[in-house]
């Protein structure tokens, strides 16, 4: 375990109680990690354009994904009264640190993926 890690959990111990696990849970879901990577060039995005970027992802689990996300915090919804709704996705402060950790873990995973797409 790292030092860093070490501050955090003295014993080297991940209690199942800590608060941590929950968010850790919905920040390393597939498809958070995806909604936080699509978000990290910094515009909003809409519903539709989140849908696209995550392709495979259903109605429901996008929904649920991106409620998740801005209750825990890393995720803004911004919902614009007016008609037709308008309802647009960005990431706060606390989500745009977190993205600048996912962007190079995943840039590591699509060069040790099998099927590289840079390949």
């Amino acid at each position: 375990m790292s030092s860093n890690l070490r501050e955090l959990y003295p014993d080297g111990v991940f209690p199942a109680a800590c608060h941590s696990r929950v968010l850790l849970d919905h920040v390393m879901s597939k498809w958070g990690v995806l909604v936080l990577l699509a978000l990290s060039e910094g515009e909003p995005l809409r519903w539709s354009e989140l849908r696209r970027r995550a392709q495979g992802v259903s109605e429901k689990m996008l929904a649920q994904t991106l409620r998740t996300l801005a209750d825990d915090g890393p995720v803004l919804r911004d919902a614009r009264p007016v008609v037709p709704p308008h309802v647009e996705y960005s990431l706060t402060e606390p989500g745009a640190e977190l993205a600048a950790h996912l962007v190079p873990l995943m840039q590591w995973i699509a060069g040790h993926a099998g099927d590289n797409p840079t390949s």
